[in-house]
């Protein structure tokens, strides 16, 4: 599903084909200042990944606690750490399955910490569990379509490296249990409606790229921000209903081209 450590793109075709603006326009680039001293320091990629899982439930006890602000700030600061592990493993040459699984094993975890405060904290414990429920999706999906039109393409991927140690058979049993179902789901949809042609144009990449994780912390933010944490569990829920135009819209440009 979502691959946080191997979110940034490996060539200028790649990044235009998904270009989520906040992160390309604020968070990579100021993840880019303070990588160069992670590296000359000695920290690795996976002590940056639960660094940026330990802020993540910070934010989600500051919800808890009522303190909107600070949830608020400590999001962003989440999101930018966030980028900074896939930008030092690419740095460092430290690309690995473990990072991979770590990263999207950790963004699971504190979405769901995140989505439990914001039940209690609104009284709405059934909307936020729907709206979880909902972005988990939408990131399946703009992950996997991502992929899809990757491989329709040819866009080249550094693949990571796989060490076959402990905690990589751990956390790949994790992802085959939570994300796998999903991958596949996804990816037998398009096969069922495009029967295996290359329907996704960058539009659709682009499209479900500013549906991605940076943005819907950045967004929470800016609810906590005004007072309105409800709000966010309504566009959690906006965003999944946003898929189906746009899957319509897929569908019938394939329908066109086969004309």
């Amino acid at each position: 599903m979502t691959d946080p450590s191997e979110d940034a793109p490996s060539s200028i075709e790649e990044r235009r084909a998904g270009r989520e603006l906040l992160l390309e326009s604020v968070f990579r680039p100021l993840s880019n200042v303070f990588v160069p001293l992670l590296q000359r320091i000695g920290v690795s990629p996976p002590a940056v990944v639960l660094a940026n899982a330990a802020v993540g439930l910070l934010a989600a006890l500051a919800l808890g606690r009522g303190q909107l602000i600070g949830a608020a700030v400590l999001l962003q600061l989440k999101t930018l750490l966030d980028n900074m592990d896939g930008q030092l493993a690419r740095a460092s040459g430290r690309v690995t399955l473990t990072g991979r699984y770590l990263d999207t094993v950790a963004d699971l975890v504190v979405n769901a910490a995140l989505f439990a405060m914001l039940g209690y904290v609104t009284g709405r414990p059934f909307l936020a569990a729907v709206s979880f429920v909902a972005l988990t999706l939408v990131l399946a999906v703009d992950f996997n379509v991502t992929e899809l039109y990757r491989e329709a393409h040819d866009i080249p991927r550094r693949q990571p490296v796989a060490t076959g140690g402990p905690a990589e058979r751990v956390l790949a049993s994790l992802y085959a249990m939570l994300f796998a179902p999903l991958d596949r789901a996804v990816r037998s949809v398009s096969e069922w409606r495009f029967g295996g042609r290359a329907a996704y144009d960058r539009f659709s990449v682009t499209f479900l790229a500013n549906l991605g994780l940076t943005t819907q912390l950045a967004l929470l933010g800016l609810c906590l921000l005004l007072g309105t944490p409800s709000a966010y569990l309504w566009f959690a829920l906006v965003c999944l209903v946003s898929l189906v135009p746009l899957q319509l819209r897929a569908e019938r440009q394939a329908r066109a081209a086969v004309v």
